[in-house]
Formats: C-alpha cells, structure tokens, sequence
C-alpha cells in the first residue's frame, strides 16, 4: 500500500511537469481567452462588473456554482475567479487523464518511466494537435464536455474496476465508491457549469456505467446493487440537491424573467425565421407585436422598447411553435439531417474530431477481431457494447441536428466524450484479455495487445501532427483577429468611463464579437454601458444596473439625453439609424438620430434628439 502511495505521488509529479510545460508553452505562444462574449458576460455578472455587487444569478451556470465564484469576487475582486476556474478545470481534466494513463503504464510496460513519458508526451501533443483551439480560447460549455469525458474515462479505466478485473471486481462497496468519486464529482461540476450540455453527454456516461455493472458479474447481485445502486443515487442526489437550490434562487422576479429568457432562446435559436426582415409581418402584428417591436426583435435590440416584455415573447414563442415548427415537413427534415449526420461523421469539415471517433471506433474493432475472435461468450458481448454506442451517439447526433442547433461547442466536446468512452473501452479489452487467459497464451496476448496499442498511438500521433500542422497557423490568426476586435472594445470601455454620468446602450451585432483575456486582473467596478439586447437584458439585474444611474425605461433615457447609442460604422452603413425612430413615431414622439462623438475609427455615439410639433430640435432657440 505503502508502494503504491509513492509510486501514486510519482505518477501526478510526472504529469504535472509535462503538463505544465505544455501549458507555459502554450501561453508563450498564444493568448488564453474567452472564446465568446457569453463567457466575458458571465464573468462581468459575478465580478460585480454588471451590477455593481458580484452576484451568482448569471442563467447560465447553475446557482450553487455563480453563487461560490460570486463569494470568491467579493473577498478578491481583482483576481480573475472564473477565467482561473475554467483554466483549471481544463487542464485539471487533462492532469487526471495523464495520472491515469500513467498508472496503467505501469501494468502494462516493463520500461515504466519511458512508457509514461511517452504516454504525457501524447497527451500534449492531443492538446497542441486536436484541442488547442479550445485550450487557449476557453468557452464553457467545451470545458463542461470536458470534465464529463475525463469522467467516462476515469470510471471506465479504474485498474480494480470491473473491466479490467478478473470478472467480479476485488473492489468492496465503500472501495468501489470511494475510487468512484473523482468522476462523479467531475460529472457534478460539469452539469453545475453547464447543465444542458452534461445531459446531453450523460447517456455515454451511463453507458460506462452500465458496461462495468454487466462485466461486475451477477447484475442483481446485492453487492452489485449496492455498488451501482449507490454510485447512482448519490449523482442523481447531487443534481437533484442543486437544482432545487437553484430553482429557490431563481425565484419570484427571477421566475418570470427565466420564461422570458427560455422564450428568447426558443425565438432565437429554433425557430428565427418567424421573425421579419424587413417589411411588417401582419400576423405577428395581430398577436400585438408593432412594427418597431418586430425590428428591435430581428436586430435584438429588444431592450430599447419596454412594450417587448415576458407576455409578447411567451406569445411569439407560441406562435412560433404552432405554425413554424408545425409546419415543417418532419420527414424531409429527418432526411435531410441523417444525410448531414452520415455527411458529417466522415467530411473533413469536422476534421480532426470526426477522424479522432472514427479512430477510436477502428481500433475497438481491431482489438475485439484479434483478441476474441475465438470466444464467443467474450466477443458478442463487446460487439453489443460497440454497437450500443454507436446507436447512442446516432440518436444524440439526429437530437442536435433535428433542433436545429449544432454550433461546435455542442457537436466537438459530444465528439470527445465519445472517444473518451471508446478509449477507455479499448485499453480495457487489452487488460483483461491478457489479464484473464491461461498464462501459456498470455505472451501470445501481450504480443498482440501490444501491437495494436502501438499502432493505435502511432494513429493518433499522426492525426494529432496534422491537427497541429493545420491548426496552429489558424490559431494565430484568429488569435491576432481577437486582438485588434479587443482593442475596440478596450477604447469603448476607457471612452464610457471616462463618461461615469451618462449611460451607454451599445449595439448587440456592432458588440457581440467582443471577448476577453481568461486570466487578466481587471477592475471590477460597475460599467456604466451594456449591449441592448443581451440575454441578461429586462432581468432584475439589468433593472438593478439602471436604476444606479436613474434609468428606469431605455427609450426614455436616449430620449431625454441621459444615455446615448454606440454603433459600429460597418453595421450603420448596412442598417443606417432610422430603425431607432419607428418605436418612437408608433407611441406618437417623432425624433431624430444624430452622431455627437466618435470611439476610435470605427464606433460612433449617437444621441436620440426630441423634434417639437413646429419641426424644431427640442432645445434649440
């Protein structure tokens, strides 16, 4: 015991060095930042940037969570909490894996320390060549697929777990649970962070699950059940406990708020084609929505128009529902999105991820043929297993593509975890093959395990130098992209401070490319602007964000010159201004948009100037 405690202390010393070095490498190269402006918004809200108070309540991540990083900006505010959480997450969840692979090095490679060094030196390479877009521009959702996948492979390569036993696991209840634990607190975190995304993933995890209870021996054997049983209740435990301190949180205005936030989400990202281009769309009309409304909603400027409330989103979303969704012709749309799955599982547009699973697949097939192509009672089980993935994964693919939403930080963090889940699988095929046979054929087994787990290594060597061969230069350049779109917003953010009375309401599609450094020290004082359609906009915080400099309606503000518009020149020259007018000529005020100042070459402000009945600018003698 004592042995293997050392031998446990050399494994993480080794990892961190080499893990380490890859992540100081990595930032002598590149910038770590914040991929998009969700992730610099979520920040802002619990670092008190948003509100003025750091607070948890940022609808994204569950409550327990905002609430603790909240507590953390409140003792430091000027240390960057959250970017150095999801740092760590991210690299932790590699940390974890490199440990692992390193104790199972120690099974299965006479020459330890080169067998380690070699499986390290893999993994960075896997971040460099298939995650480094990822790595160094951090979003949270990917970070969620994360922890999720180093979860499956933790459980599913447990050295005295199921798969790699001798059939029953030596391992006792309190034994079982208490290995058990570090994925199941990896799981509980990912589904704080991102609920939505750790339910998506979660059927590969239970597929882990459910693999090492079959392989664990009698299913309904009392010790099984009590393993399994347990480890299963205290996840379902976790959540169910966070998300009814959740639900708690998100109570009273927060309640209706998180409606019209679900409402928006539905508008937006499912069904945005009910939403009019140009011209008035009569139906939407005769549901109360007007013509100025329908414009701030196309634009998602909704929150320069009061009238744009909980009711009129809930009743759009409905119509939405009932006659765009229903009438799409499902059948062709099913069609269509099993071509684009089958379509995207093999292009190289999704390349490297598609290419890392169909890899993990390829070599699970190759070592179930060699290693158990003579015992059925071993084969046909691995098959199913094989096949029960790809069948769950067929249905989490069509899921996505049938709602419509596949951005890649969906579709790239359910590729890992997939592989993750197909890796794992394989390294316990070559275990237990060599592990349970007579020792005459056993050399025989290591021979082949062996060579399969080196053409496997040299696969991915190979698919890893090419991801890094095509993804490093792009890297630098979306890297540069993000520097110069940054250094507009910084001059944004000096030009309003140095304003600290007046009120900016900034453009959404002028504002929404902006993202920040993950772990830059700033000030976390209250900003005195904020984009006119963010998905924080009408919530309680917003309210609370105004109401410190006296706003209590947005149109009114511009109107009587307390707040003023911020407009990229590119976005005023495709739109121009005169959509901001139609809003006030529907509720009987005629008005004026006028440029007053410039934020460096490419913003301007713009003030809403009162026209009198006699056609003079109010104020003007």
């Amino acid at each position: 015991m004592e042995q293997d405690r050392k031998q446990g202390y050399k494994n993480c010393i080794l990892t961190l060095v080499v893990l380490g070095a890859s992540a100081l490498l990595m930032g002598f190269f590149f910038d770590f930042y914040f991929d998009i402006n969700d992730d610099t918004m979520i920040r802002d809200i619990m670092s008190g940037v948003y509100s003025g108070t750091p607070d948890g309540h940022n609808m994204q991540t569950l409550y327990p969570l905002g609430a603790l990083l909240a507590l953390c900006y409140r003792i430091s505010g000027a240390f960057p909490w959250y970017g150095a959480f999801l740092f760590l997450c991210q690299f932790g969840c590699f940390f974890l894996v490199g440990v692992r692979l390193c104790t199972l090095t120690d099974v299965f490679c006479r020459q330890k320390f080169a067998g380690k060094l070699f499986c390290l030196l893999m993994l960075a390479l896997f971040q460099w060549g298939i995650w480094l877009s990822h790595m160094v521009n951090v979003q949270y959702t990917i970070t969620c697929g994360m922890l999720v996948g180093a979860a499956v492979f933790l459980f599913l390569t447990m050295p005295e777990g199921a798969l790699f036993g001798k059939g029953t696991s030596p391992l006792s209840v309190k034994a079982f649970l208490q290995k058990s634990l570090p994925a199941l607190f990896l799981v509980l975190l990912a589904f704080h962070l991102r609920s939505e995304m750790a339910l998506l993933t979660l059927p590969f995890l239970g597929l882990s699950g459910i693999f090492c209870w079959w392989e664990d021996g009698p299913v309904f054997a009392k010790k099984n059940l009590q393993k399994y049983g347990g480890l299963f209740l205290l996840l379902f435990a976790g959540m169910g406990l966070s998300l009814g301190v959740d639900s708690l949180a998100y109570g009273g205005e927060w309640r209706t708020f998180r409606q019209f936030f679900n409402d928006r989400t539905t508008i937006y990202d499912f069904y945005p084609e009910v939403l009019p281009q140009e011209t008035l769309d009569e139906n939407l009309e005769k549901l109360g929505v007007p013509f100025g409304a329908q414009i701030l909603l196309t634009n998602y400027n909704f929150g320069l128009d009061e009238r744009i409330d909980a009711q009129m989103l809930s009743d759009v979303a409905a119509y939405a529902k009932e006659h765009v969704g229903g009438e799409r012709d499902w059948g062709a749309v099913f069609k269509e999105k099993l071509w684009l799955y089958c379509y995207r599982s093999l292009h190289v547009g999704d390349a490297p991820y598609n290419f890392l699973v169909i890899l993990g697949y390829g070599v699970n097939i190759i070592a179930i043929v060699i290693l158990m192509w003579r015992d059925v009672r071993q084969l046909l089980p691995a098959a199913i297993r094989l096949c029960l993935i790809f069948l769950v994964r067929s249905a989490l693919w069509m899921f996505v593509l049938l709602r419509g939403r596949d951005p890649e930080r969906i579709t790239h963090p359910l590729y890992l975890v997939e592989f993750c889940l197909l890796a794992g699988l394989f390294l316990s095929y070559l275990w237990r093959k060599a592990a349970n046979d007579s020792a005459v054929s056993r050399r025989g087994n290591f021979a082949a395990g062996r060579n399969i787990l080196f053409g496997a290594a040299a696969a991915l060597l190979l698919l890893s130098a090419w991801g890094l061969w095509k993804g490093f230069p792009a890297v630098r350049a979306d890297q540069a992209r993000r520097q110069g779109i940054n250094r507009e917003w910084e001059s944004i953010d000096t030009y309003c401070r140095a304003h600290p009375n007046t009120f900016y309401f900034e453009d959404v599609y002028s504002a929404v490319a902006f993202s920040g450094k993950l772990l830059e020290c700033r000030d976390h004082t209250l900003a005195n602007y904020d984009i006119a359609g963010g998905w924080m906009c009408k919530s309680p915080l917003y309210q609370k964000k105004l109401a410190a400099f006296g706003i209590e309606a947005a149109e009114d503000a511009l109107a009587e010159g307390q707040a003023y518009f911020i407009m990229s020149r590119e976005e005023e020259s495709l739109r121009g201004l005169s959509w901001m007018e139609v809003p006030y000529t529907e509720k009987g005020m005629a008005v004026y948009i006028e440029k007053c100042d410039e934020i460096s070459e490419n913003y301007s402000v713009h003030q809403v100037i009162p026209v009198s009945e006699t056609g003079q600018l109010q104020g003007e003698r």
